[in-house]
C-alpha cells in the first residue's frame, strides 16, 4: 500500500462524506493560496517549537525538584498533539482537499477561545503556562484569520451543486 494511499484512507476518516471535494488547480496553486499557506506552515512550526518548550521548561522544573502539576503535563502534551493533526490538516488543504481546510479553519479558531478560558480559570495553570497558552492563542489567531481572508474561503468554497 503507497503512502498516498494511506492517506486518503485517513482522510476518509478525517474528512467524513465530503472527503473527495478538491479546490480546483487555478485555486490551489494562486499566489495568495501558496503564501496563505506558508505563513500558515510557520505558524504552526511556532506553534510546535512553542509546545515543545512548554514541555522542555516543565522538565527542567521537575529536575529542579519543584512540583509540575498533572493539567500541565496533560496541556502540553495535549497541545502538542493537536499542533501535529493541524499540520497534516494544513499539508492536506495546501494539496487542495476542501475537507482539510475547513476542518483547520475550525480548530484555529476554536482552539483560541478554549486556551484563553482554560488560562483564565485561577490556580489551573502556573503563570509561565498561562503566558505560554496567550502566545499559543494569538499565534492561533493568525492562522485562523489567513484561513478566513476573502480569498482564501472563495478558494475554498463549496463546489456547485447540479440543479434539477
Amino acid at each position: 500500500m503507497s503512502l498516498e494511499s494511506l492517506f486518503l484512507r485517513i482522510d476518509r476518516l478525517a474528512g467524513g462524506r465530503d472527503a473527495h471535494l478538491t479546490v480546483p488547480e487555478e485555486s490551489r496553486s494562486h499566489p495568495k493560496t501558496l503564501r496563505a499557506f506558508r505563513w500558515i506552515m510557520g505558524l504552526l512550526a511556532f506553534e510546535l517549537v512553542l509546545g515543545v518548550a512548554a514541555v522542555v521548561f516543565a522538565l527542567i522544573l521537575l529536575r529542579r525538584g519543584e512540583t509540575v502539576h498533572f493539567a500541565v503535563w496533560m496541556r502540553s502534551l495535549v497541545v502538542l498533539g493537536i499542533t501535529s493533526t493541524l499540520f497534516y490538516f494544513a499539508w492536506r488543504a495546501a494539496r487542495g482537499w476542501r475537507w482539510a481546510y475547513q476542518r483547520l479553519r475550525l480548530f484555529a479558531q476554536i482552539f483560541p477561545v478554549i486556551t484563553l478560558v482554560l488560562a483564565a480559570i485561577p490556580n489551573l495553570y502556573p503563570a509561565w503556562m498561562v503566558t505560554e497558552q496567550i502566545v499559543f492563542s494569538l499565534v492561533m489567531i493568525g492562522v485562523a484569520d489567513f484561513l478566513t481572508s476573502d480569498h482564501m474561503r472563495a478558494a475554498y468554497r463549496k463546489p456547485e451543486t447540479a440543479q434539477a
